[in-house]
């Protein structure tokens, strides 16, 4: 098993798993956190937030989830050091640019950047919510009593422009992240054949843009309207 995760192969097959299970954690998240605009009571957002915090399938899931984070950072950090100390010269920008594209050539640089985002987003509401309850209202919503998650999210997005921006400049990068890793996934699993890597490199564009429109409407929303 260690000799596999050592090769290059086996790099990247752990890469593209953890990616794919991420990938799966982002859709689930975009469709939540589109809740914050569909009802601006805060009811929808909150029985979502409730529902993701009290299932106790979601709650095995989330330290898997952190690990899966974790080992793709680093992994690629790894994957990354290892590529640039095995090229002996630089590539010429004319090659390079006619052999891939700028976020396939700068995965390193976007996943460092969503990076420093997550940790931003992470101690802005999951410690909040985890480990700082106290700090929040709560409600009740169809006879059941909860922690009040919109109004910590909305109001950070109402009251702070600073990071309304850098949210969207985290839908923006996390899109050219999956623009590239969404389909080099799949590629790293087998399916490099000219039939699906075609359709895949199509469907994984689609998921990007809709992705960063749709993390990037959400603080618009807040700027737009209060």
């Amino acid at each position: 098993m260690s000799s596999i995760l050592t090769a290059s192969i086996g790099r990247k097959l752990l890469m593209s798993i953890t990616g794919l299970f991420l990938i799966s954690f982002i859709t689930v998240h975009l469709a939540i956190n589109l809740s914050l605009v569909l009802d601006d009571s805060g009811k929808l957002f909150n029985m979502g937030a409730n529902f993701m915090a009290t299932n106790p399938v979601i709650k095995i899931i989330e330290p898997l989830l952190g690990l899966g984070f974790l080992i793709h950072i680093l992994w690629s950090l790894n994957i990354g050091y290892q590529n640039w100390k095995a090229r002996p010269v630089r590539y010429q920008k004319t090659s390079l640019s006619k052999s891939s594209t700028w976020a396939s050539r700068n995965m390193l640089i976007l996943g460092t950047l969503l990076f420093v985002f997550l940790i931003i987003h992470v101690i802005n509401f999951f410690l909040v919510i985890k480990f700082n309850p106290h700090l929040m209202y709560t409600v009740t919503v169809n006879g059941i009593e909860m922690e009040d998650t919109y109004t910590l999210v909305a109001s950070l997005f109402k009251d702070s422009i600073a990071y309304c921006i850098l949210y969207i400049l985290g839908g923006l990068l996390l899109g050219l992240h999956l623009s590239h890793g969404f389909w080099s996934a799949f590629q790293t699993l087998g399916l490099n054949n000219k039939y699906w890597m075609k359709r895949l490199q199509v469907i994984g564009r689609i998921y990007a843009i809709l992705v960063a429109i749709g993390f990037s409407a959400i603080p618009l929303y807040f700027i737009i309207k209060f």
